[in-house]
């Protein structure tokens, strides 16, 4: 391709066209061959966004990142990783990332590497894949040539993922190439050439050498995807999901007595997830969405008259989420809590469809709270059916369930619910310790306001307060 294709391919910002031009002046003055390869050079020919920037050098990554600083200005300071050989710049919102050309070699038992010096092509060939191992000269006479020896091109106008050498030495070498071909898969809509995706299904079983962090980064990224249903289905067919989420492979597969059957739980998921995905990018809702339904297998039973059912599978799966979470390395947080409070919930709204009352509604409200909006989006998402019909019937059911949530909220204020007379007040009134009394009064006021025998104010609390404390003993009959 000819010089000058950076320009032609219309960078982002002249920013980055400045900083290539001052990388490949500071490598014509230093004797390296310099390029930017890898990610960016692929998001580049793709037009996606991208903020990180790798650059390779025919010489000392360190010396060409500590002279490149220099040119840039006095400020700018480099973060220097001698036991990788590589350096990091933080320029304006840009993030560069320099290193000498080498190449690897691999213990059957570890994805880390044996380094050496290498030469350009030495780097390339030690990419994961063909559209990832692309390299644009920025040396002054070489400017804007493209340095594509495993026609990466290609591969990517045909939406391909291929390996630049033997599939099964490229994932053999380091497994966690196989997380991350779905995961590029999944984010592009590319597919995976037959003999790459041939060689991860034989080699999924050296996944059990990566650590969970860094498949859990991963598998974040595909569920992050515009349709991650297609990322699992590739983690299914390949036979690596297994080897991670034992849980979420038991929702596959039907059983029939007769006539009877059930759903296939996993494609019923996956579904839910991609239903999700189109309303938000929140990864943790989407968690909720991929866990929903985690503990039917555990709680699926037959019986001639209901057939097939799940009962109680909510309140199992919610109390499945925090082992989950931990085995996963995810946070165990708030992100945790938000997730198993969904899961624990997500029939509820279901349930108020067949009966609407204010009570229900407020007991909803109230438990949900600040996820309330959250959760409508999980139970509209889990709407599932072939029959469009029963869909936009449930579907038009929620809009009336969600309007009645709106007229008790602002009736009565319960989505962040606050108790009208507080523990301490209590205390104070009666001169009474912190104990299992208090405790009783402030459960009974809750009660009164969720089933709507007193609104949430405080004056109506107050008086139920005095009605409650004579009842107790705390203060005689006849005060007042």
């Amino acid at each position: 391709m000819e010089a000058e294709l950076l320009l032609e391919m219309n960078l982002s910002s002249s920013l980055e066209n400045k900083i290539f031009k001052i990388i490949g002046a500071v490598g014509d003055q230093l004797g390296f061959d310099t390029y930017v390869v890898g990610g960016y050079v692929r998001d580049l020919i793709l037009h996606r966004p991208s903020k990180d920037i790798d650059f390779v050098c025919v010489g000392s990554g360190i010396e060409l990142a500590e002279a490149v600083a220099q040119a840039l200005g006095p400020k700018v300071h480099v973060n220097i990783y001698k036991s990788f050989g590589t350096a990091q710049i933080r320029y304006e919102d840009l993030d560069l990332e320099f290193v000498g050309a080498r190449k690897e070699s691999y213990r059957s038992d570890s994805r880390k590497p044996i380094v050496e010096d290498g030469t350009l092509d030495d780097d390339q060939k030690r990419r994961d894949f063909t559209m990832n191992a692309l390299a644009i000269s920025l040396n002054k006479n070489t400017f804007g040539d493209l340095i594509d020896p495993f026609n990466g091109i290609e591969d990517m106008n045909k939406k391909m993922i291929r390996t630049p050498l033997d599939p099964a030495i490229t994932f053999s070498d380091d497994p966690l190439r196989m997380m991350r071909a779905i995961r590029f898969a999944s984010q592009l809509s590319f597919d995976i050439d037959p003999d790459t995706f041939e060689a991860i299904i034989n080699q999924a079983e050296r996944l059990k050498i990566v650590s969970q962090e860094r498949i859990t980064d991963e598998l974040n990224k595909i569920i992050l995807s515009p349709v991650p249903s297609y990322g699992f289905k590739l983690l299914f067919h390949s036979g690596m999901l297994k080897h991670f989420f034992a849980e979420m492979i038991a929702l596959h597969g039907v059983e029939a007595v007769g006539s009877k059957t059930h759903k296939d739980n996993f494609f019923h998921t996956l579904q839910v997830l991609d239903n999700v995905s189109v309303m938000s990018y929140d990864l943790w809702l989407r968690w909720a969405a991929i866990l929903h339904d985690i503990a039917k297998p555990a709680t699926k039973r037959f019986d001639k008259v209901h057939g097939w059912t799940f009962h109680g599978h909510e309140d199992k799966g919610a109390r499945m989420v925090p082992g989950i979470f931990r085995r996963m390395k995810l946070p165990m947080n708030e992100k945790m809590l938000f997730v198993q409070k969904l899961v624990k919930l997500h029939l509820r709204p279901i349930a108020l469809v067949k009966e609407v009352t204010d009570s229900a509604i407020r007991r909803l409200l109230f438990e949900a709270g600040e996820d309330t909006d959250a959760l409508m989006k999980l139970c509209r998402a889990d709407i599932t059916s072939k029959n469009n019909d029963k869909v936009n019937r449930f579907l038009k059911n929620f809009d009336l369930v969600e309007q009645k949530m709106k007229e008790v909220e602002e009736k009565d204020n319960i989505r962040n619910f606050q108790p009208p007379v507080t523990g301490d007040e209590i205390m104070q009134m009666f001169n009474v310790p912190p104990g299992k009394i208090v405790g009783e009064i402030k459960e009974q006021i809750k009660e009164a306001i969720l089933e709507g025998n007193i609104k949430n104010d405080r004056a109506q609390a107050l008086e139920l307060v005095m009605k409650i404390a004579r009842e107790k003993g705390l203060i005689p009959e006849r005060a007042g």
